[in-house]
């Protein structure tokens, strides 16, 4: 067993003050049990706890360290930035400069601006699509997380049941009466909603690799679907490409499955480790915002110096010569030995390029409703034990597991060994 004791005292001193102890709530090890890790440090592929415990980290700040911790070229340009200021309120070349990058990498985007956070980009495409369309009603899919804007914090019941309820507290039915979410990967129950909605669909909104209720990939020909009906049916498509985009390839998920949708969301990567979010489009969507347009977004910290120095680094980086090749080539090998072990055990694999989930489940897991059969008390287990082996996995069996460029090949050997014994042992 690990030494928690710092992290231990840390974590009840940090509930005196901050609600659960953390400022997100998965954080809190609460589906897993035990006590949440305190950080000190990252370096490449792992982390070090306040304990100085060393962990082979496959969480990867929620997939947003796609180089690895403290990358050397990152963080030289991030601490001389630092020096000149963190903060102006006004604008610089900076945002310029990295809006120009997404441009050039984003199949659908011709004009992006920046937030602050993956739920901020969310709000302001929603609000968009309304006032582009004229329509108010919005289509999501169970188990697809956007934010925590009170309008998308719906789920629905089996099949197309419209009774909605939200999956939080303090929000209004008057916020959700315009939401309706239906299971994903299931053409007939998408169909049948736009049929019945007919002429009230502002968009829909999806994550094309959904990705907040562990991987689940999408199956041959439903996002293909998804854009034609949208089109047909003067629907907005939105992907939400929070933690897709610059994921799966320069050009996200919609680059990875060639489909083009109207409105695209962003974060994470495109920060390099710092806050950030953005949106983009087709220019007379996004020219609809304001000062341009009457659709109001705005946002004191929206463009960060720091984060655009350490996004355009970061894309530079990818831009560069064959790094996803490298990247996917050892995920795959990864991944297919993480196969040989789910033949003789009861566990799925579900894996897009460099983010994966091992699943808990004898059958295969394609949607919300097979995620909520999986063996949640196998998973907490699993987790823990690979603690004690120095291997952090993303905190929940809902969540995504991320690999960076800094793991290598004979890292991932030995957490494929671990991960083996483990599965033994649950």
């Amino acid at each position: 067993m690990i030494n928690k004791d710092k992290s231990i005292e840390a974590f009840s001193e940090a509930k005196r003050y901050i609600p659960g102890g953390v400022n997100s709530p998965v954080r809190s090890f609460k589906t897993v049990g035990g006590n949440p890790l305190f950080i000190d440090k990252g370096s490449g592929p792992y982390i070090y706890d306040i304990d100085n415990n060393k962990y082979l980290d496959f969480c990867m700040s929620w997939g947003s360290m796609i180089l690895g911790h403290t990358h050397p070229d990152v963080t030289r340009v991030v601490i001389s930035n630092v020096k000149k200021g963190t903060s102006y309120g006004a604008p610089t070349r900076l945002e310029t400069t990295l809006a120009k990058m997404i441009i050039d990498s984003i199949p659908s985007i011709e004009k992006v601006r920046f937030v602050n956070s993956g739920t901020e980009a969310v709000m302001s495409t929603i609000r968009l699509a309304r006032a582009y369309t004229g329509k108010d009603m919005i289509i999501k899919f169970n188990g697809c997380y956007h934010g925590h804007l009170d309008n998308l914090l719906v789920s629905a019941g089996s099949g197309v049941s419209e009774l909605k309820r939200s999956t939080s507290e303090g929000i209004p039915d008057e916020a959700i009466c315009k939401t309706v979410s239906i299971p994903f990967n299931k053409k007939d129950s998408l169909e049948k909603i736009i049929k019945k909605y007919s002429g009230e669909i502002a968009a829909i909104i999806v994550e094309p690799v959904p990705a907040n209720m562990g991987v689940i990939i999408p199956k041959k020909g439903f996002l293909e679907f998804m854009r034609e009906i949208t089109k047909k049916n003067n629907i907005l498509l939105i992907f939400d490409e929070v933690i897709t985009g610059f994921r799966l390839g320069l050009g996200g998920a919609q680059g990875y499955f060639n489909i083009i949708p109207d409105l695209t969301c962003l974060g994470k990567i495109i920060g390099g480790g710092f806050p950030v979010g953005a949106f983009g489009g087709r220019q007379e969507i996004i020219d609809l915002l304001a000062p341009d347009g009457a659709v109001y977004q705005a946002g004191t910290l929206s463009g960060n110096p720091v984060a655009m120095i350490a996004g355009i680094m970061t894309l530079e980086i990818l831009k560069t010569g064959d790094f996803y090749f490298k990247l996917n080539r050892k995920t795959s090998k990864f991944i297919k030995s993480l196969g040989q072990i789910s033949k003789n055990s009861n566990i799925q694999i579900n894996a897009v390029e460099s983010i994966f989930t091992i699943f808990f489940n004898d059958k295969p897991v394609n949607n919300y409703k097979a995620v909520m059969k999986c063996e949640f008390k196998k998973f907490a287990k699993f987790f823990n034990y690979l603690l004690d082996e120095g291997i952090y996995l993303s905190p929940s069996q809902y969540e995504t597991n991320f690999i960076s460029s800094s793991h290598t090949t004979c890292e991932l050997d030995n957490a494929v060994k671990s991960i083996e014994r483990v599965v033994k042992k649950v």
